[in-house]
């Protein structure tokens, strides 16, 4: 595949994650209250509307503005950034590879959105698979967990490129 259209499906990857996640918290802002529960299938899928001042399982919820600033937008920033420049460089990347890191890019843009624009992440949805139950969540944290799943699954099945061969 030539390098500029794989930019450009990479592109439409990450604005389609990034918009569906800003769009879905926008509705949940404007058409749920703090703390409301709404069952969506059983008990299974609830929608739970509740604001992350942090990050994974609020942490960092309560370090010092400029510390925040600096470790919650602009450390993530910089790293997405890397990320995008890998993605988008001319190093060849197997199809899974590509869409697992795009998944991360795209999830963790669609949070340090909401963290410059409202200083919180608005998260929603809350699953419960009897089994075992997910924290409160939105979109980007579930794409940022599948492109991790994926780019695990990735490193697994090609486990045999990546070791080098020891020679008898």
């Amino acid at each position: 595949m030539k390098k500029s259209v794989r930019n450009v499906l990479i592109l439409l990857l990450l604005v389609s994650v990034v918009g569906c996640d800003q769009i879905t918290k926008s509705i949940v802002r404007q058409n749920i209250d703090y703390n409301e529960s709404i069952s969506v299938i059983n008990t299974f899928i609830t929608l739970t509307k509740v604001e992350n001042t942090g990050a994974f399982l609020s942490l960092g919820n309560n370090l010092p503005r400029m510390v925040y600033i600096i470790v919650m937008i602009l450390l993530p920033l910089l790293i997405l950034g890397y990320a995008m420049y890998y993605l988008m460089g001319p190093k060849l990347h197997t199809k899974l590879f590509i869409i697992g890191l795009s998944l991360i890019v795209a999830g963790g843009f669609g949070n340090i959105i909401d963290r410059i624009l409202y200083g919180s992440v608005t998260d929603f949805l809350h699953f419960n698979f009897v089994v075992f139950q997910t924290g409160i969540v939105n979109m980007a944290d579930i794409s940022l967990t599948a492109g991790f799943f994926i780019l695990v699954f990735e490193i697994y099945i090609n486990r045999n490129k990546l070791t080098p061969k020891i020679s008898e």
